[in-house]
């Protein structure tokens, strides 16, 4: 499910901050470890994903989320915390025809937080089937896209191979 829209969050963010350092020495490979619990999406009500696009390469810089503020170009995606990369790649997509072409880089964020992961248009990668559930995404997070077009710069290397 997908609907666009804007909004702000600035008190939720301003406490989300102060839990960063503790969040943030969790490693890549103990959150992996973690088994995910099989969500049933037809019992359990979607949650909404505040998701928020460039398409220059580069994720939104932090004062761009401050005071209540966020970027003008948010995505609102009703979706389930078993959601993967891959499949969210695919409802960007759906908004935004030009990253469809084949290599257009989508490189993953949790705002606030450190890089989660990328997918490729166009090619199998290790991150396609990671869940926001195993980042430790939290309902109300806000999740950066940056988007990268195809030959403007390369992937980011053993993370995504051709089909």
């Amino acid at each position: 499910m997908l609907a666009a829209g804007v909004g702000g969050q600035g008190e939720r963010l301003a406490g989300h901050r102060r839990k960063m350092a503790v969040e943030s020495r969790v490693t890549q490979e103990e959150i992996k470890k973690e088994p995910e619990k099989p969500i049933d999406r037809e019992k359990t009500c979607p949650l909404l994903l505040r998701v928020f696009t460039t398409n220059n390469g580069r994720h939104h810089r932090m004062d761009e989320f401050s005071r209540g503020n966020v970027p003008s170009s948010e995505l609102q995606i009703y979706t389930w915390m078993d959601a993967t990369l891959k499949e969210l790649t695919s409802l960007v997509k759906e908004v935004y025809p030009e990253a469809r072409k084949k290599g257009t880089h989508f490189n993953f964020a949790i705002v606030f937080i450190d890089e989660i992961g990328s997918t490729m248009s166009g090619r199998k990668g290790t991150d396609d089937s990671m869940t926001l559930q195993s980042q430790k995404f939290q309902i109300g997070d806000y999740l950066d896209i940056a988007i990268t077009p195809p030959n403007r710069a390369p992937p980011p290397s053993g993370r995504v191979r051709p089909y």
